[in-house]
């Protein structure tokens, strides 16, 4: 899948701050043989989450944090199957979940290294979990971007 993800934190001081984050998955769901011909059906789901973070370790040249965030997920499994819904064969359980929206968390530790006052290269692993056909999924991943501060340093 490829993704996008955009975060916007306050700091109220050094170390704590509140996130705001927006985040969107794009890519394709195998699906197997089936009787609509459709095998690898186009998918997306977006997250929209909040929740603080804690700067655990500050040194000049980088800081370690831990974030936990929470908010809803949309999910768009059926827009790519020509009409066929969620490719649910006679008799068998469906192969895509139904679109909708459930909840989504995420809990990461952060890694950032300082390359100048106002940018810097970050690293967070995460757990990422949502709720999609009333099902629990969770998957382990990573993000790595840049980061610019605005205002005071």
């Amino acid at each position: 899948m490829y993704a996008f993800d955009l975060g916007l934190t306050r700091y109220f001081n050094d170390r704590l701050g509140i996130t705001l984050d927006g985040r969107g998955n794009y890519g394709t769901a195998f699906v197997g043989l089936n009787f609509s011909s459709i095998t690898r059906p186009a998918i997306s789901t977006y997250d929209i989450m909040a929740g603080p973070v804690y700067r655990i370790k500050m040194r000049p040249k980088y800081s370690i944090a831990g974030r936990v965030l929470g908010g809803a997920g949309i999910g768009n499994f059926e827009a790519d199957t020509n009409g066929f819904g969620q490719i649910c064969p006679p008799g068998q359980q469906c192969r895509l979940y139904p679109d909708g929206k459930t909840y989504a968390f995420s809990g990461a530790i952060i890694g950032e290294a300082n390359i100048t006052p106002s940018v810097s290269l970050r690293l967070a692993p995460e757990l990422m979990g949502t709720g999609f056909g009333s099902n629990f999924q969770h998957d382990l991943g990573a993000t790595f971007g840049l980061v610019y501060r605005f205002g005071k340093q």
